[in-house]
Parts: C-alpha cells; sequence; structure tokens
C-alpha cells in the first residue's frame, strides 16, 4: 500500500538528518495520500542509519489508526493530523529540533521578515503560537499542539507562511509534498539563524519594507511570479 509515498517520506526522513535538521530521532517527516485519507509517517524513536521504505507506518487521517506497518507511528502523529485536516492543501508536514528555530520558540518569538532572503520564501514573521495551557500538556498533548497551530493560523494563509514556532517546543513546516516540507525546514532554520545574527549586528533593526517583501514573496509565488524557469 502506498509504495511510493512511502520512498518519498522515508527519502525526506533521511534528508532531514542529512541537512543537520535532526540529530538522533529527533524530527519526522509525514506525506498524505487524500484520495485514500491515509497519511504515511517515520516510526516512533527510530534512528535514521538503516531506516528503509518499508519502515514507514501508515495511519487513518479521520482516526489515527494504523492501517500498516508492524512499528508505532511517531509520538507527534496527531500534530501532523491534525495540520492535514485543517490546512487542505498540504501533501507534507515535518517537524524538528534544529538548533536555531527552536531557539526562537523557547524565547516564544516570532522570526521577523528582516530583509529579502526571508521575503523569498514567507511572506511576513514566521508565526510563534501561544503556549499550552496545563490542562492541554496534561490531556491529548499532541493533538493540542496541533490544535494550537491552527488557532494561530486562523487569520493567516498556510501557503504564504508554511511553518510556524511552537512555543517552547520546535518549528513545524509543510509544504506540496514531504520533499517541500523538508525544504522549508531548511529555509526556516537558515532564517532563524539568519534574524540572530542580524540582531547582533543590529539589537534593534527595522523589518524589511512592505515593497519588497511584496516584490520579492509574489515574484516567486504570486500570480504573475517570473522567479525561475517555466
Amino acid at each position: 500500500m502506498l509504495e511510493e509515498l512511502k520512498r518519498q517520506v522515508c527519502d525526506a526522513n533521511l534528508r532531514l538528518a542529512a541537512e543537520g535538521l535532526a540529530l538522533f530521532t529527533w524530527g519526522n517527516v509525514s506525506g498524505i495520500d487524500r484520495a485514500g485519507g491515509r497519511v504515511v509517517i517515520k516510526p516512533s524513536g527510530v534512528p535514521y542509519e538503516g531506516m528503509k521504505p518499508e519502515h514507514m507506518v501508515v495511519v487513518s487521517l479521520a482516526t489515527g489508526e494504523t492501517v500498516e506497518g508492524s512499528l508505532r507511528p511517531s509520538s507527534d502523529t496527531p500534530t501532523h493530523l491534525a495540520l492535514y485536516r485543517a490546512f487542505g492543501r498540504i501533501g507534507g508536514v515535518a517537524h524538528t529540533h534544529s538548533l536555531f528555530a527552536t531557539a526562537w520558540a523557547q524565547a516564544r518569538r516570532e522570526i521577523p521578515p528582516l530583509g529579502t532572503t526571508h521575503a523569498d520564501h514567507f511572506y511576513g514573521p514566521v508565526p510563534c503560537t501561544r503556549l499550552l495551557s496545563a490542562g492541554e500538556i496534561a490531556g491529548e498533548y499532541e493533538s493540542n499542539t496541533g490544535k494550537v497551530i491552527v488557532e494561530r493560523f486562523s487569520q493567516l494563509d498556510p501557503g504564504a507562511l508554511p511553518g510556524v514556532l511552537v512555543a517552547d517546543h520546535g518549528p513545524f513546516s509543510w509544504g506540496d509534498s514531504p520533499e517541500q516540507a523538508v525544504f522549508h525546514a531548511s529555509i526556516l532554520e537558515h532564517l532563524a539563524r539568519l534574524a540572530g545574527e542580524t540582531l547582533r549586528v543590529d539589537p534593534y533593526p527595522k523589518p524589511v519594507s512592505r515593497e519588497l517583501l511584496d516584490k520579492h514573496f509574489l515574484r516567486k509565488h504570486g500570480p504573475r511570479a517570473y522567479y525561475g524557469q517555466k
């Protein structure tokens, strides 16, 4: 079942480690089969070394129950499912504890758009969620993590802002595919580091102008985008 999607998800998880975004087992990527209502995700706590497509776990989008696989799915599966249910156009989700993005999450601060590098990929600040309440942590913690992300995006476009910082936790990113979700995780980590370095030079930098933000984002992602090849 879903052999090609398993391969894509496995490859995306291996790329997390190759890009230096995940130490040990600290990260996971998933992909979705919208037509079949199935999600493929990394197994829980399994090292990246030796990971193969057959190790991926297939779960039901509706219930979260395992449909195929002998291993337990990632403990973050309920968060991934919440994002797929709320953001109907995404095809992949990635979660890491990458160093610089996680530092911003632990500071409970959004990453401001300080230049065109940021504007090329995020159409505004990288948002940060509120803290989970004690009850939310004690209850269905992973589902509630998804809940606060979806809540944060109630007035935001997940297509224009393909990632988020969960306060005191770390980053989640998404895209059209598992591969693109990892690409956005890499971009988010770079933007987090770049913003931190900018703050070293100037503790009170001004955000990029609205004109530059519009120009750089829309030339890549807008209806009249002209960056790159057709």
